[in-house]
């Protein structure tokens, strides 16, 4: 009986089996929309077997959400960088925003995921179900503001964090008002809000 290969082997086959999944998943679903994406042509597409997928991912659904989670670590990775570099805290919030905003301006798949155009029924996880997205916005940002202010309650920090996370969200949801001025109204949302802590 031939020897199991190395857990780290295994474990960075399944991360790259992962990686070329969700890349797959992403050029099928700008292509074609969620209605496009099969399971079968993901997994054709990277050379493994349906099978495979499910053990992964478990369904279409749980593709959806890994591709959205992915997408959200890269782009908050770039709102991240916004807030790290200004000194102000207002300058800082409305570059984020404006980042963000700008981003999914630019993304066709973070557009489709957040606006629901083309992916109707990924919309649940960034509204009813949005949780993760959320968490990990309100996360990052929290722990900015506890970089940048010492002083500040952690619980006021997250909180101050999770207004701008779901105000923006709503914004890339139902657009009213131009980038701009939605960078402002949260930027300036935030600052008073962390003037009252």
């Amino acid at each position: 009986m031939p020897a199991s290969p190395p857990r780290s082997f295994t474990a960075r086959a399944r991360g790259l089996v992962r990686d070329e999944a969700l890349e797959r998943a992403a050029e099928l679903l700008v292509a074609g929309g969620w209605r496009g994406l099969r399971l079968q042509d993901v997994a054709d597409g990277i050379g493994v077997s349906r099978q495979t997928l499910y053990n992964e991912f478990a369904s279409k659904q749980g593709l959806a959400a890994a591709l959205v989670l992915r997408r959200t670590e890269e782009f908050l990775a770039g709102l991240e960088a916004a807030l790290e570099g200004e000194d102000d805290l207002y300058l800082a919030w409305a570059g984020a925003v404006r980042t963000t905003l700008d981003t999914v301006a630019r993304d066709p798949l973070l557009k489709a995921l957040i606006t629901g155009q083309g992916a109707e029924e990924l919309l649940p996880l960034l509204t009813s179900e949005a949780e993760p997205l959320v968490a990990a916005a309100r996360d990052r940002a929290a722990a900015f503001l506890l970089r940048r202010r010492a002083d500040l309650d952690p619980a006021t920090a997250a909180a101050a964090a999770e207004i701008a996370a779901r105000l923006t969200i709503s914004h890339v949801v139902l657009p009213l008002h131009a980038p701009e001025d939605v960078a402002d109204q949260i930027a300036t949302t935030v600052v008073r809000y962390l003037a009252r802590a």
